[in-house]
């Protein structure tokens, strides 16, 4: 049993379980109706997003040509981001995650194309330190 963490709107791996949307926003010209379907999520849990404002900060990142700063602000997004993962509603779900993840197969998601890039490598990490079981 385990988590595995995913890019939304990637096929479904063998086992996967039930697929976690950890965005802010659903899919763009995607029909609610075809959100499972088309392998992007069964439950979406905003929960576990960044904030508007972080992830601008994030996705800026992305833009950004110098490197040094690029580094810099994703090390500040990843701090910030920890910090409102960490109040006391969203720590208590990450802990039932990681606790579920030793009886149960399901995966969490994110649109974005680089893991290392994106708020789930932070999400992978809070749940790693939480003991959680992940693939």
């Amino acid at each position: 049993m385990s988590i595995r963490i995913v890019r939304l709107g990637t096929p479904r791996a063998a086992g996967e379980g039930v697929r976690l949307g950890t965005v802010r926003r659903p899919p763009r010209g995607v029909p609610k109706a075809q959100f499972a379907s088309g392998n992007w999520y069964d439950v979406w849990y905003p929960n576990l997003s960044p904030s508007v404002e972080t992830m601008k900060l994030a996705l800026g990142t992305h833009k950004e040509l110098d490197v040094t700063k690029a580094s810099r602000d994703w090390a500040l997004f990843t701090r910030l981001f920890r910090k409102e993962m960490s109040e006391p509603d969203t720590a208590r779900t990450l802990d039932m995650l990681a606790a579920l993840s030793h009886g149960a197969d399901f995966s969490l998601g994110c649109y974005c194309e680089e893991e290392g890039k994106c708020h789930r490598s932070v999400l992978r990490s809070l749940l790693s330190e939480r003991g959680a079981s992940i693939e």
